[in-house]
């Protein structure tokens, strides 16, 4: 006949003591875990983290949105730019800049437009806007606000309320994205939107 063991009374306690432990521990692994994953999205994105927060009610969803476009962009063939293809993008950037004052409505679509034909070259997926400034902030998340201001500026001039500034101010925008983009180092600081730089 088989003895049934049960545990005693002091036994109980030390299993129930060795549980709570483990809990603890995992619930203290997951809690340091998830800390050292928003210090680290927020340094690599720094106020964009804190614009998806605010868009996404909550830091969790927020986290896996910036995590989803890391993995996405890390899929992506990023190339740089051949020293002629850069010299094209520059002479055309140059020419359409030299056009501005002629005519600054038409600069600021030529300008979004070259912004994107260079994200295109260099491997960036050329879909909706929202998409395309989501992919820029993974590697450039100092100048996707900048990105935004620009690209608030062409809706507002297509619909008629932009003036003759606010259009200099896209264009020195989307000059500084470029020049990121471009790899160019001599304007390697973001331009935030509430500055005033001159074309």
């Amino acid at each position: 006949m088989d003895v049934i063991y049960y545990p005693t009374h002091p036994q109980m306690l030390a299993l129930a003591g060795i549980a709570v432990i483990a809990l603890f521990a995992a619930w203290a692994w997951f809690y340091f875990r998830a800390k050292s994953r928003s210090r680290r999205l927020h340094r690599r994105f720094g106020p964009e983290y804190v614009r998806t927060v605010n868009q996404f009610g909550g830091r969790r969803k927020a986290e896996a949105e910036l995590m989803a476009r890391e993995q996405r962009v890390e899929r992506l063939h990023i190339i740089s730019l051949s020293a002629p293809e850069a010299a094209r993008f520059s002479q055309a950037w140059a020419d359409l800049q030299a056009r501005f004052i002629d005519n600054p409505k038409g600069v600021v679509l030529q300008a979004d437009q070259l912004v994107r034909e260079l994200m295109q070259k260099r491997g960036y997926p050329m879909v909706d806007f929202e998409h395309r400034s989501a992919d820029i902030s993974v590697d450039h998340p100092a100048l996707v606000e900048t990105y935004r201001a620009a690209q608030a500026i062409v809706v507002r001039d297509e619909r008629g309320t932009a003036d003759t500034e606010a259009l200099r101010r896209a264009v020195v925008y989307f000059r500084v994205l470029f020049d990121e983009l471009l790899e160019v180092t001599t304007t390697a600081h973001a331009v935030m939107p509430s500055q005033q730089p001159a074309v």
